[in-house]
């Protein structure tokens, strides 16, 4: 009998319809190591400003609670996102917001993989800083290394598909390091 493939989801921090983080992201599922297989959650644009009045008066948006359903649903969880000023993205940051209200919380204990790409040369990697002290607050398992920031992401990228083969083994080594992580092994 063959083993259920495992499930990792991504969770893209952008909205622009050419971002270079969603190209990123859509390279993911071709890089899944063998037995797993990697999609991704809905838009986070789908998410009103979190705000406790609508949360108390209507409940949670639709768009949160089936975000929420395929988190808790899956082995894993990616989130590729830019850097917007020094920190993470304000759209990033209100669906965490939403997110971290579910209860049972569906980060919690859940493994994470955080990966960023800027058009800089830093990478994204002073937003994965910010992402890892907020996913504390949700009691997320990040995963630490190895780290993927890529920086002058516009120069590995034909036609909004990742083509840098150097940038394609990193991704592909983080990935095979995140299936033994979210196993619980480590070095």
């Amino acid at each position: 009998m063959s083993q259920k493939p495992l499930s990792w989801v991504i969770l893209t921090g952008s909205l622009r319809k050419n971002s270079s983080n969603a190209a990123v992201a859509s390279a993911l599922p071709e890089l899944a190591p063998e037995g797993v297989v990697i999609s991704a959650l809905g838009s986070i644009g789908e998410f009103p400003l979190y705000n406790a009045d609508i949360q108390e008066q209507e409940g949670f948006p639709p768009a949160v609670t089936a975000m929420a359903e395929a988190i808790v649903g899956a082995d894993g969880v990616i989130i590729v996102s830019p850097e917007y000023n020094y920190s993470v993205p304000g759209v990033l940051k209100n669906a965490l917001d939403w997110l971290s209200r579910i209860k049972p919380q569906p980060w919690k204990g859940k493994p994470v993989l955080i990966q960023s790409a800027s058009t800089g040369v830093l990478g994204g990697s002073r937003m994965q800083y910010h992402l890892r002290q907020i996913l504390v607050a949700v009691d997320a398992r990040v995963m630490n290394t190895p780290e993927v920031m890529i920086g002058r992401v516009q120069n590995q990228l034909e036609d909004g598909k990742l083509v840098n083969p150097d940038t394609i083994a990193m991704l592909t080594k983080q990935l095979q390091a995140f299936l033994e992580f979210s196993h619980g092994k480590t070095e």
